[in-house]
């Protein structure tokens, strides 16, 4: 009995231990690159920067100076100017995208996952159709249609991203389905509605915001390769994606002009890709089960 106690006791005690996490150094520095990029794009319109747009042909791939930070392009545009408006454009997209995602196929999913049957095999079906059609094919037509926009770029994306929504907020879901608060709520005469909005959404909201973080993280590099393509945001507006391309004529005389934006991009996923996979660990439904 005492050795039983104390197991106990070492149990109770270890609980809390294991439950607390260390996000650790990386997860900070990630957070604080983040906030300072987040800060720079919101506030681009009154920071002292000059306009992004203004060609100076006189002063074509400047080097560093005091009024040019970090030089021109091509163009003899302020480089560090469109690296704050082109983050304005690369980061609405990033966040805005998997909103529209996070909202039609997180409530595909919860309702696949909780009502089963023949709507789950259409939900699920609609789904497999439309991660078997060609992205690029989608955003060609797309763009060939509506024209070059970021609110067009904005809808192509977050409809491509909302099969990957739907099948977290499926799996979560299905998890939680048969778990014992949700059939106390039905043996108590609880409505389908109120199950759904009381009882699993407050659950299944966890893993997709965690997975919404990585979701960003995929989004921007997307954005950033269409931009590349000459799919993306119509010039001259910036983005990262289209600095980089407009940097690749310039590799051979100013690499700064590709690597910078590219710097930029790959700091900016990364530090979403560090937050995403703490938050989606602590709140993995998996992890709740064992």
């Amino acid at each position: 009995m005492a050795t039983l106690e104390l197991s106990m006791q070492g149990d109770a005690t270890s609980a809390p231990a294991r439950g607390r996490h260390k996000f650790g150094l990386l997860f900070w520095l990630a957070s604080g690159w983040l906030a300072i990029v987040l800060a720079l794009a919101i506030l681009a319109p009154v920071l002292p920067l000059q306009n992004p747009t203004d060609m100076d042909m006189l002063e074509r791939r400047a080097a560093f100076s005091g009024e040019h930070w970090l030089g021109t392009d091509g163009l003899g545009r302020d480089e560090f100017a469109r690296l704050i408006f082109g983050a304005r454009v690369s980061l609405t997209v990033g966040l805005i995208a998997p909103m529209i995602s996070l909202v039609f196929g997180g409530a595909l999913g919860l309702l696949a996952g909780y009502f089963r049957g023949r709507f789950e095999m259409l939900v699920v079906g609609s789904m497999d159709v439309l991660l078997a059609f060609p992205p690029l094919i989608f955003a060609l037509a797309v763009t060939a249609y509506l024209g070059q926009s970021v609110p067009n770029l904005t809808l192509i994306l977050g409809v491509l991203g909302i099969p990957a929504f739907m099948r977290v907020a499926r799996a979560a879901t299905l998890t939680l389905a048969r778990r014992e608060f949700v059939i106390a709520a039905e043996a108590l005469g609880a409505s389908h509605a109120r199950i759904i909005l009381r009882e699993l959404l407050p659950n299944v909201i966890l893993p997709l915001l965690a997975f919404f973080l990585l979701g960003v993280a995929v989004t921007i590099v997307v954005e950033g390769a269409l931009s590349f393509l000459g799919l993306g945001v119509p010039p001259p507006m910036a983005s990262w994606g289209s600095m980089i391309g407009e940097g690749r004529d310039s590799l051979d005389i100013a690499p700064r002009l590709a690597f910078l934006p590219a710097a930029a991009l790959f700091l900016t996923v990364l530090a979403f890709n560090l937050v995403g996979d703490t938050l989606r660990a602590l709140t993995d439904p998996r992890q709740g089960a064992l």
